[in-house]
């Protein structure tokens, strides 16, 4: 806007001429008069600056000049001079800012809505941060049915827009006598039930069903630990099998029944999703897709892009990998159907090297990676890296990676080695299950080459793929061996709640996510069949750039990894790469605009290096949460991954911004956080070790000042004679640094 509020002003000028040489109407300067003219389009542009304003000054300068009743309201027209003097200045700079907005604009107002709705009337081309929660799960999953849930997608969406749902604990009567609500309000969220035993679920609560008075359907409606063992056993099965006796494999009715369930979980998402010009809340249609071979996490969420969606989810009946996930959900999800999806692994920690690896299943020829790195790229562009079973995002220690230990990793890390365990595996051989004996199996690292079992429970090996730091160490060196990243994954959070709380995150009121969590007394003394409990935590959120709320500007943030997650606070992490970023960029008033128009945001990859000896320059920026309570700042880290010369994975963390240390920490007699922080923390970044012959990645990490952990809040709630010995075992943290993970950058070498 500024550039052509200067051009405005630069036509002002030529009033300023005639007004000077008092040229003639009637004489060829009158070009010069007929130029002026056109000053009068300064009086719209007034609105934006007193440079447009200059050019109507100019035109009755040049238009009026010989009457002297005019000359002094004409003299104003040397205010045109300032005109070509701002447009001058400001044509390179802002020239390049105006390009992205208006780019930004026009991709703000071309947004292809897959359905029909009204245009959103608050849009922002330069990104809105959107907060949501990508994994809920409600009654309709048999692991949160089993234990009394009831709630239904539509009350998860009714929670997020901040209504008042009801919760546990189960009354006399069977029903949920307890009421949950969220403290904000959510932009958007997907429903995402295990899309394995909906069917079961469904004929063993429709009284209807022939099914409703079998063994097999009263003891799932009695619920308890056992009844979902003995249903999650199917899972853990390799390859997964539909073992219930009332719902064999391929059976009819039970994909007749599935049909119920899913078709009421769209038809809640299309009633909660805001398709008025306000554009208030965003329901996103999903599912689970729930695998545990050999009881190591093979889950993955399904998102789609709109209610165009296929009349079945695709579960780990019929896709026992995720390369086959992804070619049914091709089969099925059709463009030519209005269909679109993407697929977010969750709990790598868990998986024991399963759920990262590229390849699995795959024969090992060039052609097949290939196929398969390409499927990833297209389908599954994020993992989620952090949720209420702990931290996915790093872990110290792991062989054969070179970086020195990092202290921030053992947030919520429930992986710890040297821990106990035994265990074995479950067959399906002639219409039965068999076990195998029992083995230890303890938390230890993997040895090279080796695959774990048992993770899912908190068992078995530590693999270098079950973490985001190291996964994506892995893609850059298959890089180097096939010419694509089949580890390219952006970062998201979310909750995994199973009480359809989408978003309750906080640590002051935490109502637990499984059905042991939902008073103190149950999150911290109660054992857990999965990790959870008091080693569990709250959960993050899903932060996404989007140029509106709606389906499809979420779904391209989305794919285009423009997307971020926290712990759980609201905080708004930005990060760019460019190869020229001023180092003054921080204190510009158009910073954003700037940041976009000379380099690449979050997700992106760096262009080539202009130079052999170019270094790459990062901006990062974060503000705190906007909570009145909420915990201020510390530092901004960047983490860098690459692969040296020699082949071998590398990481550093540099800190770029805030306080390295800190005298801000908690009172742990009160749960009260003491100490000050950061509203706002901005810096440039440039990479003095930068290699232009490697492939590398950054991303970026908001770090806050240390708050209370909830165990600690839950503890300093009992009477000091009633107060549990848990609180005082050291290996329960008290207080935490919560964190905001951005995307990577990715940089690879021509």
């Amino acid at each position: 806007m500024e550039k052509w509020v200067g051009l405005i002003g630069l036509i002002g000028l030529f009033g300023l001429i005639g007004l000077k040489h008092r040229i003639p109407a009637g004489t060829p300067g009158g070009l010069v008069r007929l130029c002026g003219l056109f000053g009068l389009i300064g009086i719209g542009g007034f609105w934006f600056g007193p440079l447009g304003a200059s050019g109507a000054f100019g035109a009755l300068g040049i238009w009026n000049h010989p009457t002297e009743k005019y000359a002094r309201l004409a003299r104003l027209g040397f205010l045109g001079i300032i005109g070509p003097l701002f447009f001058l200045a400001h044509w390179q700079s802002s020239g390049q800012t105006d390009n992205v907005a208006d780019d930004a604009d026009a991709a703000a107002q071309k947004i292809a809505y897959s359905q029909e709705r009204e245009d959103c009337v608050f849009q922002q081309p330069l990104g809105m941060a959107l907060f949501g929660d990508l994994h809920v799960h409600t009654g309709f999953s048999f692991d949160a049915y089993a234990y009394g849930v009831q709630t239904t997608p539509a009350d998860a969406y009714r929670y997020a827009k901040g209504e008042v749902i009801p919760h546990l604990p189960i009354d006399d009567a069977g029903n949920m006598s307890g009421t949950a609500q969220i403290d904000r309000p959510l932009d958007f969220v997907a429903v995402t039930d295990h899309a394995e035993f909906l069917g079961e679920v469904q004929l063993c609560t429709d009284t209807d069903s022939s099914s409703y008075t079998s063994d097999y359907c009263i003891g799932i409606r009695a619920g308890g630990l056992q009844v979902m063992r003995t249903i999650a056993t199917a899972l853990t099965l390799v390859p997964a099998v539909r073992i219930s006796p009332i719902c064999p494999a391929g059976d009819a009715d039970c994909l007749t029944a599935t049909m119920i369930p899913w078709q009421r979980t769209i038809e809640a998402a299309d009633a909660a999703n805001d398709t008025s010009s306000d554009c208030s809340f965003t329901a996103l249609v999903g599912y689970e897709y729930s695998g545990s071979p050999d009881s190591s996490n093979y889950h993955r969420n399904v998102i789609f892009r709109s209610s165009a969606v296929p009349k079945l989810p695709v579960s780990k009946f019929e896709a026992p990998l995720d390369i086959y996930l992804w070619r049914q959900l091709d089969g099925v999800c059709t463009a030519e159907m209005g269909c679109d999806y993407l697929t977010i692994p969750h709990n790598s920690n868990l998986s024991n090297g399963k759920m990262l690896s590229p390849y699995a299943d795959m024969p090992d020829t060039a052609e097949a990676k290939t196929e398969y790195a390409n499927a990833r790229l297209a389908r599954e562009p994020l993992m989620e890296i952090f949720q209420h079973k702990g931290n996915s995002e790093c872990a110290n220690g792991i062989p054969g990676i070179l970086g020195a230990p990092d202290e921030l990793c053992e947030l919520e890390q429930i992986r710890r080695i040297g821990n106990p365990g035994r265990g074995g595996f479950v067959y399906f051989e002639d219409g039965k299950l068999s076990f195998s004996e029992l083995q230890d199996n303890p938390t230890r690292y993997c040895d090279e080459g080796e695959i774990g079992f048992g993770g899912i429970i908190g068992m078995g090996c530590l693999h270098r793929n079950d973490f985001y730091r190291t996964a994506l160490l892995t893609g850059l060196s298959e890089q180097n061996e096939i010419g694509l990243n089949p580890v390219k994954l952006g970062g998201i959070a979310s909750t995994d709640t199973h009480m359809s709380t989408a978003g309750g995150v906080s640590e002051r009121d935490w109502r637990g996510h499984i059905y042991t969590e939902w008073n103190r007394d149950g999150r911290l003394l109660e054992p857990s069949l999965i990790p959870s409990g008091k080693d569990g935590n709250p959960g993050g959120l899903t932060g996404v750039y989007a140029v509106e709320n709606s389906r499809d500007a979420i779904f391209e943030a989305l794919k285009r990894r423009e997307v971020f997650g926290t712990s759980g606070p609201r905080i708004k992490p930005r990060f760019f790469a460019s190869w020229d970023y001023d180092a003054g960029l921080c204190e510009a008033p158009d910073l954003l605009a700037k940041a976009y128009s000379g380099g690449v945001p979050m997700g992106a990859d760096l262009p080539p290096a202009p130079s052999d000896n170019a270094t790459p320059k990062f901006l990062v920026s974060a503000l705190q949460d906007a909570a009145p309570e909420a915990t201020p700042l510390q530092k901004l880290q960047i983490v860098k991954g690459w692969i040296d010369a020699d082949g071998a994975p590398n990481y550093k963390v540099f800190d770029v911004a805030g306080d390295a240390e800190t005298d801000a920490g908690v009172d742990l007699q009160t749960g009260e956080r003491v100490g000050e922080g950061h509203s706002t923390l901005c810096a440039i970044f440039e990479d003095s070790e930068f290699d232009s012959s490697l492939n590398t990645y950054y991303y970026m990490k908001a770090v806050e000042n240390p708050s209370p952990r909830w165990s600690l809040l839950d503890c300093v709630s009992y009477a000091d004679d009633a107060r549990p010995d848990v609180c005082d075992n050291p290996r329960i943290a008290t207080a935490i640094n919560e964190q905001a993970w951005t995307s990577p950058i990715w940089f690879t070498p021509q």
